[in-house]
């Protein structure tokens, strides 16, 4: 799946997603008050941290949020329901991916010092499961994000994002997120 994150000229962002099967959706993302796209946060740690459950997974998977759009391609007769039942099945895992990509995003946008007990406190807000990831893989994941949102900050290209075809949420084994989180 490829996800391009372009500059919208009234200071937001835009998502562009292009999955396998050809479909061409587009995802706002309201990031006037922010310099780090939201979603852009969301694609790096679910991608470094190999959450397959997460946003991006779940699309790469067919799911379709309520704030995107079909720009391109034509989804199948069973799209939605497809969609629904992707959504359903991630369950809590979204939930915990919001709650890392936004620990993330927090330290990207505020240049504030990483410091990986911070997101180990997000994740156990939500799950009751040890934090399955070391530290270094954490701060692995910040420093991407902190390098391509300085590359979003200074440039009003869009940014290019590969997303591994293993990581989606309808695939056995396809997220490092314990089974107690979903």
């Amino acid at each position: 799946m490829r996800v391009e994150f372009h500059h919208d000229p009234r200071g937001e962002a835009l998502t562009r997603v292009e999955r396998v099967d050809g479909v061409v959706l587009l995802m706002p993302s309201f990031t006037r008050k922010w310099r780090v796209p939201h979603d852009m946060a969301h694609a790096v740690t679910e991608r470094e941290l190999g959450i397959g459950t997460g946003v991006f997974g779940c699309v790469a998977a067919g799911a379709v949020f309520d704030n995107m759009t079909v720009a391109d391609g034509k989804p199948k007769r069973t799209a939605k329901a497809h969609s629904d039942q992707v959504l359903k099945s991630a369950g809590r895992s979204l939930n915990v991916a919001e709650i890392l990509a936004g620990a993330l995003h927090h330290f990207a946008e505020h240049r504030e010092p990483f410091s990986a007990g911070v997101v180990r406190s997000a994740w156990g807000s939500m799950a009751e499961t040890p934090f399955p990831w070391r530290d270094g893989e954490v701060a692995a994941a910040f420093t991407t994000l902190r390098e391509l949102a300085d590359e979003w900050s200074s440039t009003d290209s869009p940014l290019t994002f590969s997303w591994p075809e293993k990581l989606r949420a309808d695939r056995p084994g396809s997220s490092r997120v314990p089974l107690g989180v979903r």
